[in-house]
């Protein structure tokens, strides 16, 4: 039994000066025309104070109180107050199954009550219908609150859950962003720094270039993690000040790349894409940035051609494509293990296809025709 709180206390303490109050209150209009003793009387009164005073066990025993109270009821009039309150705990605390038999044994004598008085003129006939309705109305009261007690719980549990699975899903989409970012700019920095280090015949010029690009490529890194930081600990989760990356950045995306000394083609629609929406574009982004980034890490000496296409009533379509030289030769494709030395957690398609279908699109990768193909399809706006 879990120990009572002050709540509880006071609670117990309500119920009692109820049971004794009723007991009292509705004990002259009952009692009038009895031909009870002042002995009678009293003894009925000391056992209808037993019985307000059994109440304060009703967390620990309620069914054997609900069970005993109405048998010392029906010789005491004073114990109703108190038989009130242990039908109403019982139905309110005890699960239903218990709860249904505890209020059919209490009501049952109404019924042998009525038969042997059938005559509805009678005071006392009208007493134990009163008395029952208040029995079968505290039972049932006990009954909406039980019920209303395990809907508030259900609310609750269900809040909690939906707590639980926005916060996971916080750091889902901040896991996703960091890869997405970080592992790009970090890879580019790897690229150079790789280059540098074989490079043992650089000039100083073309090593202070390399120094210059690495510099950038860690400052440019570490701008990327100061801002998803900032939105972790900002109130609401809000999105940096620096604009989000759009369709239109791809260009400077394959730039970057191609600095780094990968061969990228890119292949871009005639038509206008600002019609796109700024959650579309930031995910074609990334599928492209993520592609990029995997080339590098399995397939650095492998061309890549990126294409992008689409019509607003059609969508827009995204397409990595290099080709997949011979096993052990350090290349592959987007997600294909290769030689290269640039570490990887695995995760990054599976990151992306949750990125792509939490924007509307599908995300789909594989051979095709002797190349490795990543191809994203999105909704024009989302």
């Amino acid at each position: 039994m879990t120990s009572r709180t002050v709540r509880d206390r006071f609670a117990d303490i309500g119920f009692f000066l109820f049971a004794a109050a009723f007991s009292v209150a509705s004990s002259e209009e009952v009692l009038v025309g009895t031909d009870l003793s002042e002995t009678q009387l009293f003894y009925d009164q000391l056992v209808g104070a037993l019985a307000c005073a059994s109440l304060f066990l009703r967390r620990r025993w309620p069914v054997p109180l609900a069970l005993a109270l109405p048998v010392v009821g029906t010789w005491s009039h004073f114990a109703t107050g108190p038989i009130m309150v242990a039908l109403f705990t019982v139905a309110c605390l005890r699960p239903l199954r218990v709860s249904r038999w505890v209020g059919g044994l209490a009501l049952a004598p109404l019924v042998v009550f009525l038969w042997g008085r059938p005559d509805p003129d009678l005071p006392r006939t009208w007493s134990a219908i009163v008395y029952f309705a208040l029995v079968a109305a505290s039972f049932g009261w006990g009954l909406y609150v039980r019920s209303r007690r395990q809907l508030v719980a259900e609310l609750r549990r269900r809040a909690e859950q939906a707590e639980e699975a926005a916060r996971r899903q916080a750091r889902e989409d901040v896991a996703r962003e960091m890869h997405d970012v970080l592992a790009h700019r970090l890879s580019l920095l790897s690229v150079h720094a790789g280059a540098l280090e074989y490079n043992r015949g650089a000039s100083p010029e073309e090593v202070r270039r390399a120094a210059a690009v690495i510099r950038d490529s860690a400052h440019q890194a570490l701008e990327d993690l100061r801002e998803i930081i900032g939105v972790l600990r900002s109130p609401g989760g809000e999105d940096g000040d620096r604009p989000q990356p759009t369709v239109g950045d791809l260009e400077r995306l394959v730039g970057e790349s191609r600095e780094a000394g990968l061969r990228v083609v890119l292949v871009l629609p005639e038509g206008d894409l600002a019609g796109v929406s700024a959650v579309v574009g930031r995910t074609a982004y990334r599928v492209v940035q993520e592609g990029l980034t995997n080339v590098r890490k399995h397939a650095p000496d492998a061309e890549v051609t990126v294409t992008v296409g689409g019509l607003p009533g059609r969508g827009l379509e995204l397409e990595l494509r290099n080709a997949v030289p011979v096993r052990g030769s350090g290349a592959g494709g987007p997600g294909v293990g290769g030689a290269v030395g640039i570490p990887g957690a695995g995760q990054g398609l599976n990151g992306l296809a949750e990125r792509v279908e939490l924007a509307g699109g599908r995300l789909e990768h594989g051979g095709w025709g002797g190349d490795f193909r990543l191809y994203a399809w999105l909704p024009w706006s989302a």
